[in-house]
């Protein structure tokens, strides 16, 4: 009786770790660690917080090396043997990476404990350089983007696209678009995007799009370099990094009177440890600070930050993304605003600050054709008489005419701004729009010469090669030294891609890459320099 009751609650308890990941995981899976030794895979803090708050659609950016393709790759097998007849995928950028992968994962399969337990892990029927096979029916299979489609006419319980930021442009969006409809019909199935940034590409758009929380299905999840994995997974190279501050500075180690302006910041706001600022310091020193960031972020913007022709300081951009002002709740602004504004509110239209009686606004405007798609957008940006943003407004899909009458009703609604309006291309139609139909007549007007050399004003601001520069470095000069404060995230993420290449100022080419908020903002800041208001308030 005595060795029944023993057997039951052995059988109990064996249940209970066949049942839950991270026991299954720490009494069955090994892994290698950085010695060269097997060891009990045990999740890491962030392995541990991401199968907490994972959710059907996962995006993660991380720095380097805290195990989420490990952690996949273990979750996978756990599913498969414990799920009959269900079916995953690993995807990587590249041949040789999904091979280490497979081998990783066959040896998890030989860690398990086999003798102990012969018939409670599947057998492999069938085991290749792309798939295993287990006599439950379910199957484990890798892939490589730009390889064989693996994705299409298949079902899967799992999609893991490791380092997608390294797959082309083109393999993001087709691969994304066919692994949603491959996902089984079920609320437990899951994908999973990770990766180390690469600059600006789909992956950045769709992590970022998450993060600030606009509207979208996937979930974000951000581990920085000082996540507490690291502190293990790195200990050699802490330890390293910690000897060679010690040889340069008579032994001793780091103390706060030894860090420059950037390592305070990190010590006091983000709770750096000395050990951590010593390896950050050691890797700058062998390698770059640009690199330091792409492969162990502190934030996400720094993650996606690039030392390239930038024409705006990218530090100063990152730590205004940190401090911008959310847009007021519609609920809060829809019944004070004009009826012609009200369908755009909190899609198109992000409100900041409300007016108050009797303050001067400036607002810039840049106009396109309205046509939707990939093409420009329209847009208008409205600063205060003390350079804080009031009100920022974008869409690529409305005709110029019914630009106009978003234009007139936001600019009566903030005092009877003064606008300044970009009169290239479309701009002019609007200018004659404003001025004729609306009678909005607090417009910047340029001053110019006619072929007779006699001086006049026209209406709105002509951009060309030579006034682009001016416009853009007054921009830049009233950015950097805080006389305007931009609270749009748009617009600022804009000005990180914005370039001077060859006397040519632009956007970073791209698609979905444009510059138009950052002319409105440019606009602006020429309407704040005019400093005229040709009515009273």
């Amino acid at each position: 009786m005595a060795t029944k009751s023993k057997q039951s609650k052995q059988n109990k308890a064996l249940q209970k770790v066949i049942n839950d990941f991270r026991l299954f995981s720490k009494n069955f899976i090994k892994i290698i660690d950085n010695n060269g030794n097997s060891i009990p895979f045990v999740l890491n803090p962030e392995q541990e917080d991401f199968i907490n708050n994972m959710e059907k659609y996962n995006i993660i950016l991380k720095g380097r090396q805290i195990g989420f393709t490990t952690l996949s790759l273990a979750y996978m097998l756990w599913s498969a043997l414990t799920k009959p007849d269900t079916n995953y995928l690993m995807m990587t950028h590249h041949n040789k990476v999904t091979q280490s992968l497979l081998r990783k994962l066959n040896k998890m399969y030989a860690s398990l404990p086999h003798d102990k337990f012969p018939d409670l892990f599947a057998k492999k029927v069938l085991s290749n350089r792309d798939e295993i096979y287990f006599a439950s029916g379910s199957r484990i299979q890798v892939a490589t983007a730009g390889g064989e489609d693996s994705i299409s006419g298949n079902t899967f319980q799992l999609i893991h696209l490791s380092e997608m930021a390294k797959y082309s442009d083109e393999q993001q969006e087709e691969i994304i678009a066919t692994s949603i409809p491959a996902l089984a019909k079920n609320p437990e199935s899951k994908l999973i995007i990770e990766s180390t940034a690469m600059g600006y590409n789909t992956y950045q758009e769709m992590f970022m799009k998450a993060y600030r929380g606009k509207e979208s299905v996937w979930k974000a999840h951000f581990y920085s370099w000082l996540a507490k994995a690291y502190a293990d997974q790195f200990k050699h190279s802490f330890n390293e990094a910690e000897e060679w501050f010690k040889l340069h500075n008579q032994g001793r180690r780091m103390t706060y009177s030894d860090l420059e302006h950037d390592e305070r910041i990190l010590k006091d706001k983000y709770k750096a440890t000395y050990r951590q600022l010593m390896f950050r310091r050691y890797y700058i020193e062998t390698n770059s600070l640009d690199k330091f960031m792409r492969e162990f972020p502190t934030t996400p913007d720094e993650a996606f930050q690039t030392s390239n022709i930038s024409v705006f300081d990218t530090a100063k951009i990152n730590e205004r993304l940190q401090n911008v002002l959310p847009p007021l709740p519609t609920s809060e602004v829809y019944d004070l605003l004009p009826d012609e504004l009200k369908p755009y509110i909190n899609k198109n239209l992000f409100i900041y600050r409300l007016p108050k009686k009797g303050i001067r606004c400036y607002g810039g405007v840049d106009v396109a054709s309205g046509t939707g798609g990939n093409t420009d957008n329209s847009t208008i940006s409205i600063f205060n008489a003390d350079g804080q943003q009031m009100t920022s407004f974008k869409a690529n899909d409305i005709p110029v005419y019914q630009f106009a009458t978003i234009v007139n009703a936001l600019g009566r609604f903030y005092n009877y701004a003064f606008l300044c309006v970009e009169r290239n291309s479309y701009g002019l139609p609007l200018l004659e729009k404003l001025r004729k139909q609306y009678g909005y007549i607090n417009l910047l007007k340029q001053k110019i010469f006619d072929q007779k050399g006699k001086r006049k004003l026209q209406l709105g601001f002509q951009t060309t090669k030579v006034t682009k520069p001016i416009i853009i470095n007054d921009l830049k000069e009233q950015f950097e030294t805080n006389m305007i404060l931009i609270e749009d995230v748009d617009t600022l993420e804009e000005m990180k891609i914005f370039q001077d290449i060859d006397g040519k100022m632009g956007n970073k080419k791209g698609q979905d890459l444009h510059d138009d908020l950052v002319i409105a903002v440019a606009m602006s800041v020429q309407a704040i320099k005019q400093a005229k208001y040709y009515v009273d308030i």
